[in-house]
């Protein structure tokens, strides 16, 4: 009997699933996180799936791993000293990159300070044209002396970005040879091998972050490894990338960047695989944990995807899902402002010292305390028993606020959920406008640990359909890294005019990644995998700035269908904008391709029907939108298909508890989700 383990590393938790190969059944667990022993959850998790479940290490055929590590390191400002090899005469572009402060509405707003200062760009005497031409090679003595600067600098890394590389990588890699043969003991990146893009910042910071990062990542994935291989697990982890999908752990070693969003990531993909198994085809998936609350869109089972996703004070420009974070979650925690107003986040609490209704050492009151506070949670054991949630220390801890502030510890603890709402809000609708959708045709799908928590107060003010808490929330990012397809990316600049002149170079170009992308897939993963190919191109019309993504039909490309390319860019402009215009000249600056192959999925379960009312645990008093409301605590477990409820109640199970306010209901489905509605909507 074999096994496939899905991991998520989470700021309070690490999340298990395992799929039973034979059985196509899934075991879950949750531990603690360990920051202070990165990768020591891991072990812990398969000990206690060894005891609780018989599970045996060296029974595990496949094991994904979504971890944090990378966008911590660039969060905190804790990667390497790296110097940068850039253009004679281009050497501010991280100076530069977009001229633009980070909050356009603060007049004292500044951009963040490169993650490479000037004084470490050095400057090699080399030319390629727009064209790919090279007009002067790189000279050798050049690249010595920034060396011997660099190591002078006490750097420990190289990025190397020459201006064009994107058309031909030839200089940068002869730069790389170099830096190889003199200095083999700095680590090199080079932007053209990290994503080849056009427009120098883009490529730059891409490739920085991925060079910023990567000893630490290698680091770590080394010691997983180990790890991994002491408690004889024989096949090697595979990383979830910020695509969505998988890579080997070879390929995580080196291109870094394509895993700073894989556990955000997991979690998407995990929505994703439920919401289209259980047919439904607009999610907004919800994903809350103890840091932040990231939203991501998903229709007809698509995840939408994006590009400049930001990271920390950076944006990236590789393939990832398209994610709103928010600096909100279960462990956000309170303080009031040097005015005397009321503040949540962005600092956590994260798992140590945690909510201080974990009894781990937290002192100042957060999310979790504010509903603990309130009477919403608080009625059994959290995260399959590994905390006891103490309602008397959250109200503790709300007390000095509320007295500086001159009202009850309830009104205290409901006015710190309603401003995590608020910034819910605000993002939330931004995710939504970006992709010109409507907030009313969709569903929340809330899960990570606090999701269920919080999910119904944010759908009601953004007025959607309805919530979905799927059976096992609390697990469901490390689902998603289990249920993952084999995917990569791979993208050619035309930077063209959409014309006659194109035809013959669109077919060569999209033949031309075809065979690339096969031949990734067959020397990563072997060559008897079933596979899909998914083009897209940027494309814009000629004089914009900016480019949009257009799904591409592979026929099109073959038979250089240029008028139809024209026709769904339009299309395309027009749903986003609300205007398009067929008579002005499209220009195509990237074709892409997706290649995907896809893993085994688990089978969901089927609830049996209620053959009985709703059997009620207990009733209590809770604090909700302003007033005290004796509620109903249901045992989820207890819940068959069928079982419809009404608001406000409280849900409790083993990995979060879900809360319905007053006005919503609750109706059980034939996979035991639980759809909750506004009451006014049927």
């Amino acid at each position: 009997m074999g096994y496939r383990v899905g991991v998520d590393i989470g700021g309070s938790f690490t999340d298990f699933a395992v799929l039973n190969e034979q059985t196509h059944q899934i075991h879950t667990l949750k531990v603690l996180s360990r920051p202070d022993q990165p990768g020591s959850e891991i072990l812990t998790g398969l000990s206690q799936l060894q005891q609780r479940d018989g599970i045996e290490p060296q029974h595990i055929d496949y094991f994904t791993h979504g971890t944090t590590v990378g966008i911590n390191a660039v969060i905190q400002r804790r990667g390497v000293r790296l110097a940068l090899f850039a253009t004679e005469g281009f050497c501010d572009v991280l100076e530069l990159a977009r001229l633009k402060i980070p909050h356009i509405h603060d007049l004292f707003s500044r951009r963040p300070a490169p993650l490479i200062t000037r004084d470490r760009v050095f400057a090699i005497k080399e030319r390629t044209d727009r064209h790919g031409t090279v007009l002067q090679p790189v000279d050798r003595q050049s690249v010595l002396e920034a060396i011997e600067q660099a190591r002078a600098s006490g750097c420990q890394g190289i990025v190397v970005s020459l201006l064009h590389s994107y058309r031909n990588r030839h200089n940068e890699a002869a730069v790389k040879d170099i830096i190889d043969e003199v200095a083999p003991e700095l680590l090199t990146s080079c932007s053209a091998d990290i994503w080849p893009i056009i427009r120098e910042y883009e490529r730059t910071i891409t490739a920085t972050i991925n060079a910023y990062v990567q000893p630490m990542v290698i680091h770590y994935l080394e010691s997983f490894e180990r790890a991994l291989h002491t408690m004889g697990v024989q096949p090697p982890p595979r990383i979830t990338k910020s695509n969505g999908g998988v890579m080997g752990v070879e390929q995580a070693k080196s291109e870094c960047v394509q895993m700073v969003l894989s556990g955000t990531a997991s979690g998407v993909i995990g929505a994703s695989f439920l919401a289209s198994a259980c047919g439904f085809d607009k999610i907004l998936s919800l994903d809350i944990g103890g840091t932040s609350a990231d939203v991501a869109v998903i229709v007809d089972g698509q995840v939408a995807q994006g590009n400049g996703e930001i990271i920390g004070d950076f944006p990236i420009y590789i393939p990832s899902v398209a994610v709103t974070s928010v600096g909100q979650g279960g462990g956000s925690l309170a303080w009031i402002d040097n005015q005397g107003v009321l503040q949540m986040g962005p600092d956590s609490a994260g798992s140590l010292p945690g909510p201080v209704c974990f009894q781990r050492g937290g002192t100042q009151p957060t999310a979790t305390d504010a509903f603990a506070a309130c009477g919403m949670i608080g009625h059994g054991d959290l995260g399959y028993n590994a905390v006891k949630v103490d309602v008397a220390a959250a109200r503790a801890a709300w007390k000095p606020l509320a007295d500086q502030l001159g009202i009850t510890v309830e009104e205290t603890a409901e006015t710190a959920i309603e401003l995590a709402i608020s910034s819910m809000y605000g993002d939330t609708s931004g995710l939504l406008s970006r992709f010109g959708l409507d907030p009313r045709e969709f569903w929340f799908l809330a899960f990570g640990g606090a999701g269920p928590m919080m999910g119904c107060f944010l759908a009601r003010e953004l007025n959607m359909q309805g919530v979905i808490v799927p059976p096992t929330p609390g697990v469901l990012s490390a689902l998603g890294g289990l249920v993952a397809d084999i995917r990569n990316d791979f993208i050619r600049t035309l930077y063209s005019d959409l014309d006659a002149t194109l035809a013959d170079t669109l077919a060569t170009e999209a033949e031309g990644l075809s065979q690339r992308a096969r031949g990734w897939l067959r020397e990563q993963h072997g060559t008897d995998m079933p596979f899909t190919l998914h083009y897209s191109a940027d494309m814009r019309y000629r004089g914009q700035s900016f480019e949009i993504e257009v799904a591409l039909q592979p026929e099109w490309l073959a038979q250089a269908n240029v008028a139809a390319l024209h026709e769904a860019f339009d299309r395309q402009h027009q749903q986003l904008f609300g205007h398009c215009d067929a008579n002005s000249p499209v220009q195509i600056i990237n074709l892409r391709l997706v290649i995907a192959s896809p893993t085994p999925k688990p089978t969901l379960n089927i609830l049996p029907d209620a053959t009985e009312p709703v059997a009620v645990a207990k009733r209590v008093s809770a604090w909700i939108d302003g007033a005290s409301h004796q509620v109903d605590v249901v045992v989820r477990a207890s819940l068959r298909a069928g079982h419809h409820l009404n608001g406000p109640v409280i849900i409790a199970q083993d990995d979060c508890t879900t809360c319905v306010p007053p006005q919503m209901q609750v109706d059980v489905d034939t996979f035991g989700n639980l759809l909750i509605t506004p009451v006014e909507a049927n």
